[in-house]
């Protein structure tokens, strides 16, 4: 059933009481699902397009682009040097669906990227995830013919976040420790497993010895 309401109209000619980027945003969103349940383009609805305008102007934030741009390019290289992960292992993510989410999607990218640096063919391995309760992180696993790696965070687990132990003819062996830290320096960590778990390295594009000039 398509219908139409006339308060996004209204607010639009009066946003007085939309006075931050958060409340504007919300009055956004809730006008485009009446654009939608009236069957009418956001994008030429006149009340959207002056709503949108006024997000400008409640931003306490009035720089030139030229310097929001370089502050973006500033934020990112800081968390280039702090990755999510690791933000997400310090604050925890326990209640909070949409931290565990990112913490779940991102656990699993460096899970990957440990079973590149380890060499594992894609068919030897699986990577896992394991939701756990509303009060718990889950743990996302690596497991392979000869090892299986874990991590999992909260307060319970700092600075041994990540678990890691070897398999032998399929029985487990006592489980090892590690920081957060070290499985975001997955070439370094793939080392060390190798090294501790008396595991050989396989050789991937990135560690195949250069052959010698003829």
């Amino acid at each position: 059933m398509i219908y139409d309401v006339p308060f996004r109209h209204q607010q639009a000619l009066d946003p007085s009481a939309l006075t931050t980027v958060t409340a504007t945003l919300h009055a956004i969103g809730k006008a485009l699902e009446d654009c939608r349940n009236a069957g009418v383009s956001p994008d030429s609805d006149p009340a959207v397009v002056l709503l949108t305008r006024h997000m400008a102007t409640v931003s306490s934030n009035h720089a030139d682009a030229e310097v929001l741009r370089a502050a973006c390019h500033r934020r990112l290289q800081e968390l280039q040097r702090f990755p999510t992960l690791l933000a997400l292992a310090i604050r925890g993510v326990e209640y909070d669906v949409v931290a565990k989410n990112r913490f779940h999607e991102d656990g699993r990218a460096a899970m990957l990227q440990l079973a590149i640096a380890l060499g594992l063919a894609p068919e030897t391995y699986t990577v896992c995830n394991f939701e756990g309760t509303p009060d718990q992180s889950g743990n996302v696993l690596l497991a392979a013919a000869d090892i299986a790696v874990m991590v999992q965070i909260g307060g319970r687990h700092e600075g041994r976040e990540v678990s890691y132990r070897a398999v032998s003819e399929g029985h487990q062996q006592p489980n090892r420790f590690a920081s957060i830290r070290d499985l975001l320096k997955p070439d370094r960590f793939a080392d060390r497993l190798c090294r501790e778990l008396g595991l050989k390295r396989a050789a991937t594009p990135a560690n195949l010895p250069i052959p010698l000039a003829a």
